[in-house]
């Protein structure tokens, strides 16, 4: 994974959920690459202590004196209770966030309306939408506190362009586009800034999750063509986050040469 100027980036501190796996865990190792402290959230304790040692390897091995403070902390974003105890769990040292991510987020089945379990509805918006606001409510009066910050929601291309089997996801991402797009109007007159991150077709753990584990159904959505890695994501969210103070991206669609919306992409034949 290639390396840019990320100078800005040295001794700041990002909070980043869903970073136990896929592009959570890639933009934190990014991040830890770039001189920054990092607070993991997820709810898989073991993985995200898999994730921090691999973010103490990459800022070894990057030689930096900055940063180097990583800590791993057990949340589900779905759980008001435990966003709202958050503060009690964050080391001292790293109290002072300066970067918020909200990664964590996920889809289930390609159900099509009237057959959508309640239960994976209800899962959806809980994390993808419900989550997010509260941990954005919550770091937008941290960040207006200390008169600086910058929030990064990921969103996706299925935020923007609609698709079939994907009524509940969509619904969500469009939640967030529109959220994340109103608080930047909000923050207009504050140094905060404000970015959408929309991925299109990704291969990472989140096929393996919407088709219930079954990677041959997993592996078959990226057949014929090369998808985004994590990586690919992870280089995009640092990037923004290492622009001058008076530059925001508010918004960026990233897909693989070979996709040209939700629903149109190009593969090789077998």
């Amino acid at each position: 994974m290639s390396i840019f100027n990320t100078s800005r980036l040295l001794g700041k501190t990002v909070l980043i959920t869903g970073a136990s796996a896929g592009i959570g865990a890639a933009t934190a190792i990014l991040f830890a690459k770039a001189g920054s402290n990092i607070l993991l959230l997820a709810r898989r304790e073991d993985a995200l202590k898999s994730v921090r040692d691999a973010c103490v390897a990459a800022h070894t091995a990057s030689g930096l004196k900055e940063g180097g403070t990583f800590a791993p902390i057990q949340l589900d974003v779905s759980d008001k209770s435990a966003i709202a105890g958050l503060w009690d769990k964050v080391p001292p040292a790293l109290r002072d966030v300066d970067i918020l991510v909200n990664n964590a987020g996920y889809v289930i089945g390609r159900d099509h309306v009237g057959d959508i379990p309640e239960d994976v509805v209800e899962g959806m918006f809980a994390t993808n939408v419900l989550g997010l606001i509260a941990m954005t409510q919550l770091f937008v009066k941290h960040f207006k506190a200390k008169n600086s910050g910058h929030i990064i929601n990921l969103g996706s291309v299925a935020g923007i362009e609609a698709y079939p089997g994907g009524s509940v996801y969509c619904a969500t991402k469009f939640a967030v586009n529109a959220f994340t797009g109103s608080m930047l109007r909000e923050l207009v007159n504050t140094p905060i800034r404000v970015t959408e991150v929309q991925p299109g077709m990704v291969e990472t753990e989140f096929s393996l999750v919407r088709f219930g584990g079954d990677a041959a159904a997993a592996k078959s959505v990226y057949t014929g063509m090369q998808p985004l890695t994590g990586d690919d994501i992870a280089e995009e969210i640092v990037w923004a986050a290492s622009r001058p103070p008076h530059v925001n991206i508010a918004q960026t669609l990233i897909f693989p040469v070979n996709q040209a919306s939700a629903m149109i992409n190009y593969r090789q034949p077998q």
